[in-house]
């Protein structure tokens, strides 16, 4: 069972690994281009994997439970206006639903379904975008989707309250995932996404 749980994770971690790295470095172009170099002064805007991996979020947490995270692009957020922190944070999320569709298209158009290892390996990469995009619009903090809608909000107050209710984030997301979270509201998305892409899942559940 170990044997197959370790050969499962080097197949994924690649995937996994690359799709973190787009994403931050999504985020990190993003806001400097906005003229907030932060990430760029301490070596985040680059899409060498290395830089962005956690120890514990990145290997040991996908190796246990099959969930993980890179390490934060940190950005200067109190020089950016709402309309580019809104960009800032859509970058991450907006860059895995692109290479989700890039791969999909390349999936379909070469018929790689009819070739197993590779197809799977495709596969598994549009499937692991789209949960990653899908996951963080979760508006939560630390999830990208907590910044989407502080940069909705227009009133200071309600800025100021979404703030003080971003101090329990870590809270609500795990209770919010406790509560079902996932199943209700996450996987419903995330299977939509699969269904108007076309995506054979049998592929995976069969094998």
């Amino acid at each position: 069972m170990l044997a197959g749980r370790a050969l499962t994770f080097l197949f994924v971690l690649p995937i996994f690994l690359v799709s973190l790295t787009i994403h931050e470095y999504a985020h990190a172009w993003m806001a400097y281009r906005y003229g907030d170099d932060t990430a760029k002064r301490m070596g985040r805007l680059t899409l060498n994997p290395l830089a962005h991996i956690s120890l514990l979020g990145t290997i040991i947490m996908p190796f246990l439970v099959h969930f993980g995270w890179a390490k934060p692009i940190p950005v200067n957020f109190s020089i950016l206006t709402k309309k580019q922190i809104f960009k800032v944070a859509a970058a991450g999320p907006l860059a895995n639903i692109l290479l989700a569709l890039i791969l999909a298209g390349a999936f379909h158009l070469c018929s790689l379904e009819a070739i197993p290892l590779l197809g799977d390996f495709v596969l598994v990469a549009i499937l692991l975008n789209i949960m990653l995009a899908v996951l963080n619009l979760i508006p939560v903090p630390p999830l990208d989707g907590s910044r989407l809608v502080y940069a909705l909000l227009k009133s200071p107050q309600a800025a100021n309250a979404y703030n003080k209710f971003g101090r329990y984030g870590i809270f609500i997301l795990i209770a919010f995932l406790l509560l079902g979270g996932l199943q209700k509201v996450v996987l419903p998305l995330f299977e939509l996404f699969c269904t108007l892409l076309r995506l054979p899942l049998h592929n995976l559940l069969s094998g």
